[in-house]
């Protein structure tokens, strides 16, 4: 056996950029070997595959699939498995995120918002799992601190976090003991990537003003708290809100 084929195998949908982009950075550099999900983002996807296998050979593979389609999520799981004949982890990552006011929601967006962020991972989870089992895997799932404190106006979002949060303790018990399943609830780690309507400096300081360390957190934040769940055997079921103490509510303004 070759000492690459002993290096654990993550998947992490959503890959390609921002956040996700930093998890497969952060795990290839601890010897993790990495298949990155994108959906629109191949060229994004690609380049970074190139450059990581460029610095450790047959270490990285790119996997495009549209997550809302349920009917390809068996497919992709299977190509996942393919990829390197083995997979240790799958963290749930891809996300739709936009806000839907109470008049105007639509079904379409209702579809996206929970295919995105609950139907998907659940499906390719239970996919998943009969391979997972077999290496005593771990499942993450990006949740939000927005399952347990409603975003004014992302009613459909929170509902679908909420529902991803549930998944999680759920699963936890049912995959147990031979898969573990946890997750990560950012807070402002990354201001919304909207080109078109960017958010307001004011709106910015009024988040800031919410969070006690008074900061934005970084991308490296969450993927050092991937790296400590999937190395931490003892626990599951758990979500860890890593949002410079958001979640504890109020204001630090007088």
């Amino acid at each position: 056996m070759s000492a690459s084929s002993s290096q654990p195998v993550v998947l992490i949908t959503g890959s390609a950029k921002r956040l996700g982009r930093q998890m497969i950075e952060t795990l290839h550099q601890q010897h993790y070997r990495v298949i990155i999900h994108c959906n629109r983002s191949r060229q994004d996807a690609d380049s970074l595959a190139d450059s990581l296998n460029r610095l450790r050979p047959q270490s990285a593979a790119v996997l495009q699939a549209d997550l809302l389609n349920i009917d390809a999520l068996p497919q992709l799981a299977q190509q996942a498995i393919a990829c390197f004949d083995r997979l240790d982890a799958l963290v749930n990552n891809a996300s739709a995120f936009y806000p839907t006011h109470v008049g105007s929601a639509t079904a379409s967006q209702w579809q996206e918002l929970f295919g995105s962020n609950v139907q998907a991972p659940y499906f390719l989870s239970q996919a998943l799992a009969p391979q997972l089992a077999k290496q005593h895997g771990v499942i993450i799932n990006m949740v939000d601190i927005h399952a347990e404190r409603p975003l004014l106006g992302h009613s459909i979002y929170c509902m679908a976090k909420a529902a991803l949060l549930m998944m999680t303790k759920s699963l936890a018990r049912e995959l147990a003991p031979t898969i573990r399943v946890n997750g990560i609830a950012p807070g402002a780690i990354l201001w919304p990537d909207t080109t078109t309507t960017p958010l307001a400096e004011q709106d910015k300081a009024a988040i800031l003003a919410q969070i006690p360390l008074q900061r934005l957190g970084a991308t490296s934040d969450i993927a050092q708290t991937l790296l400590f769940l999937l190395q931490a055997p003892y626990i599951t079921g758990q979500i860890i809100a890593v949002d410079g103490g958001r979640s504890l509510g109020g204001s630090n303004k007088a």
